[in-house]
């Protein structure tokens, strides 16, 4: 992607530097709009929604709407205040990529990470809605198709939900590229992401080319106003969120303090069992639920007279552990979280094929770590993985689940996850 990206940058730029740039004043007002909507999503983001402690962070990072929606708009630009537009795909591409890289320079002064792989994506989904409309609308074929009506409107959004296809595609295969995750879920993701900020920015892109190809350019600001609102409101979402999970976070260490189990245990737990959940092709919002019942996969230990030994409720009776169970799905219920996260809670100590698939996770990855970390392990921490991964196949008659044991051991054998080895 970013080979295809930066090709295709050189090429335009080069073109550009030939042929100069046509209709400055619109190359100008739209590169305007992208550096501020790049230089607005890296300075003073959020800060970035926490992995449950898996070691990878979330690949998607923040959204930029107003940049997205100022190379999309001036991608299927074909009138600039009635006249004909003489920009073509090239020179998109270069007020793009000369846009981006100055809407960089700000945030790299200021020490804020930044992130190339939205400027690759951007240049690319741009060549491609320009390439699908500036050659018809130069040569005047999709005038003579399609005329000046609805049915031109109606052609616009087709290509921006094309578009924005493509968009999650790259995202995705991005987000595969530097994380190992499965496709398929992260393709998934981010098309249930589409009618949210995607719908925004599609919307927007085809009002301000319409808009510009008869009012000329002073309407270009104030269309920006909506896509800074959900900018604002996204960045207020995202602290809301990191907030909540920081306080669930925090209220699953009340069983670390107490002493009834090891430091770090509730986090590698929601860690792991996220990466496992990941593999098995569950979406961000199972995901989501999936990392807090993990995280709070003991808190009916407090209910404990005497704490169990390393906290391992394993090796414990059946019946004792549904008890440590139920009692914690009813600490879990006065918490205010979703009630999904106290029916994983306390379905966890259940045989695996009543359980609900978050509940397996939970109980298979909580079980490995006991074993690796608990006074049963011995040897080498390789070793001890291994014993501990074949103790689980032996009990997948009754209490694991063999589809998530051996999604365990996939995730291990990548060694993000695991012990060192």
């Amino acid at each position: 992607m970013y080979g295809a990206a930066g090709a295709l940058a050189v090429a335009a730029l080069v073109w550009t530097e030939w042929h100069g740039v046509r209709q400055a004043e619109a190359a100008l007002a739209f590169g305007a709009l992208i550096a501020v909507g790049e230089a607005i999503r890296c300075v003073e983001a959020p800060p970035a929604l926490p992995d449950g402690g898996g070691g990878v962070p979330d690949p998607r990072g923040e959204p930029a709407p107003l940049a997205a929606a100022g190379a999309l708009g001036y991608a299927l630009l074909g009138r600039l205040g009635g006249e004909p537009a003489a920009h073509g795909v090239l020179q998109v591409v270069t007020v793009v990529v000369a846009a981006s890289l100055a809407g960089l320079v700000a945030p790299l002064g200021l020490g804020c990470p930044v992130d190339p792989g939205h400027t690759a994506r951007r240049v690319l989904t741009a060549a491609f809605a320009a390439v699908c409309f500036q050659p018809l609308h130069r040569t005047g074929r999709l005038a003579d198709w399609l005329g000046h009506g609805p049915s031109m409107v109606g052609y616009l959004l087709a290509l921006l939900a094309l578009t924005a296809l493509c968009d999650a595609v790259l995202a995705a295969a991005l987000a595969r590229a530097r994380t190992g995750w499965p496709y398929g879920p992260l393709l998934r993701d981010e098309l249930r992401s589409l009618p949210g900020v995607g719908a925004a920015v599609c919307a927007t892109a085809a009002v301000m080319a319409l808009t510009v190809a008869v009012a000329g350019l002073w309407p270009v600001p104030v269309l920006a106003v909506p896509l800074l609102l959900i900018q604002y409101s996204y960045r207020r979402y995202a602290g809301i969120r990191a907030t909540y999970r920081q306080t669930i976070a925090s209220l699953a260490r009340s069983t670390e303090i107490a002493g009834y189990t090891p430091t770090g245990h509730a986090r590698e737990v929601a860690g792991l069992s996220r990466a496992v959940g990941r593999e098995l092709g569950l979406s961000e919002p199972r995901l989501t639920v999936l990392e807090y019942a993990a995280l709070m996969h003991d808190i009916g230990q407090l209910s404990l007279v005497d704490p169990v030994p390393a906290g391992a409720t394993e090796p414990l009776p059946a019946a004792e552990q549904r008890k440590i169970a139920l009692l914690g799905g009813a600490v879990v219920r006065q918490t205010g979280v979703p009630a999904e996260v106290a029916l994983v809670v306390e379905r966890q100590a259940d045989p695996y094929r009543e359980q609900p698939l978050a509940a397996r996770i939970v109980r298979a990855v909580n079980a490995y770590t006991e074993l690796v970390s608990g006074p049963a392990a011995e040897g080498a921490a390789g070793a001890a993985a291994l014993r501990a991964l074949e103790r689980l196949r032996l009990a997948t008659a009754r209490d694991f689940d063999p589809a998530v044991v051996e999604a365990l051991a996939t995730v291990l054998s990548r060694g993000v996850y695991g012990r060192p080895r």
